[in-house]
């Protein structure tokens, strides 16, 4: 958390405030946030920056500079705030970008999971993190006969496999529940014997889930906001995740609640035999 139409409205909402503006400079009270290059190099080489334009890939936070790449990941509760040189710095406020126009905008990170990397923009997608990211959910590559192929030699359960980033790059947690019970499909089922009508509904049902998330601003489970105050709405239009003892919008079970792969995973034990 956040997931793929998290991410999305959130750099929906910082593309606002940020497009066009130049860093002057960079507080890091926090290095191990820093992946690459060096914090040193990292402080001298964004310096004088413009941001240009705000992009998403997978779970990433892509902004785009006159050089290089900012690349950016939450991971469970990295948040951005804008802040001015008169606020005080606020605890789990790590690292601090000034702005040509006085704003701060303070990334914060109470567990301090998230990661930045500065990339050169001609090396993108030549080095990690991107390098083996899969596609995105929407790309014309991802259909039936692509995820059989990817699963073919994989036992593991689909919910793990709907995981795998480097297969299909921005589904989480808790749109996986989601995408597995509207395609009726037991999230322990072994990824290599699930049949191709499952996969492809699996494929639609993605793109379901989460366009309807995006339009919803994600959604708001602990910690999670676009912006401060402004929260998703997403929540309400869940149908198993979370809701261990509640009753099955279709068939009136029991939701249950098991582990796979150490994630919390609900499922209706009839709708996905």
């Amino acid at each position: 958390m956040p997931e793929l139409p998290e991410v999305e409205t959130i750099k929906e909402t910082l593309k606002l405030e940020l497009v066009n503006h130049t860093i002057k400079g960079i507080s890091i009270y926090c290095p191990n946030l820093i992946e690459y290059p060096s914090v040193e190099c990292f402080q001298k080489q964004i310096i004088e920056e413009t941001i240009q334009n705000l992009e998403r890939r997978g779970k990433w936070l892509l902004f785009e500079l006159d050089h290089y790449y900012l690349l950016s990941h939450l991971r469970m509760e990295g948040r951005y705030l804008f802040r001015t040189k008169k606020d005080s710095l606020e605890k789990h406020e790590h690292i601090v970008f000034l702005l040509e126009d006085g704003r701060e905008l303070r990334y914060k990170d109470t567990r301090k999971f998230g990661r930045m990397h500065l990339i050169e923009k001609e090396k993108l997608y030549k080095q990690k993190p991107l390098l083996n990211l899969g596609f995105e959910p929407w790309d014309a590559h991802v259909n039936g006969k692509f995820l059989r192929e990817k699963l073919k030699s994989k036992s593991i359960p689909i919910k793990t496999s709907l995981l795998d980033q480097s297969i299909i790059t921005g589904i989480g947690n808790i749109y996986a529940n989601e995408i597995l019970f509207l395609s009726k499909i037991n999230p322990l089922t072994p990824s290599n014997q699930v049949k191709i009508l499952q996969l492809e509904s699996i494929i639609k049902n993605t793109k379901k889930v989460l366009e309807k998330a995006i339009q919803e601003g994600g959604t708001t489970i602990r910690s999670y906001e676009a912006s401060e105050g402004v929260h998703g709405k997403f929540q309400h239009n869940l149908y198993v995740h979370g809701k261990e003892g509640e009753t099955c919008p279709n068939c009136k079970y029991t939701i249950r609640k098991i582990s796979v792969g150490g994630r919390g995973t609900y499922y209706c034990p009839k709708c996905q035999k």
